[in-house]
């Protein structure tokens, strides 16, 4: 299961090992400042966009990016019942959403709404 953290001026997110294997990564860094939605979706199809690219789409778990006209997505979500941290971001970022399974969604939502950069704080989906 990821883990979402902040590192001075960078989102991190930490990939579990069965995520790191799918995605060929273990680590993205994403520009706190480029932030501009926080939200979590209780539907974890809710939160898939475009066709599915390079990782593993299998009953259970996505894992991998995602292609659409919004631009390429990140995801590492799991089919279970359990909500999804669902992050939009602006120009600077390698993802333009990343949705991920983590620990305590609504948590972690409530920390990075606190650090978007302008505007006032987001609220639901994105």
């Amino acid at each position: 299961m990821a883990r979402v953290t902040v590192d001075g001026d960078r989102v991190v997110v930490r990939l579990g090992p069965g995520e790191t294997a799918a995605a060929r990564r273990r680590t993205i860094r994403l520009p706190v400042a480029a932030l501009r939605a926080v939200g979590v979706e209780t539907g974890w199809w809710r939160a898939l966009r475009g066709e599915a690219g390079r990782g593993r789409w299998m009953p259970g778990r996505c894992v991998g990016t995602r292609y659409g006209p919004a631009g390429e997505d990140f995801v590492a979500v799991r089919a279970d019942g359990r909500p999804v941290l669902v992050l939009d971001f602006g120009r600077g970022a390698p993802f333009d959403r990343v949705a991920l399974t983590v620990p305590d969604p609504e948590r972690t939502a409530r920390e990075l709404r606190a650090l978007m950069p302008e505007g006032p704080p987001s609220s639901g989906t994105p």
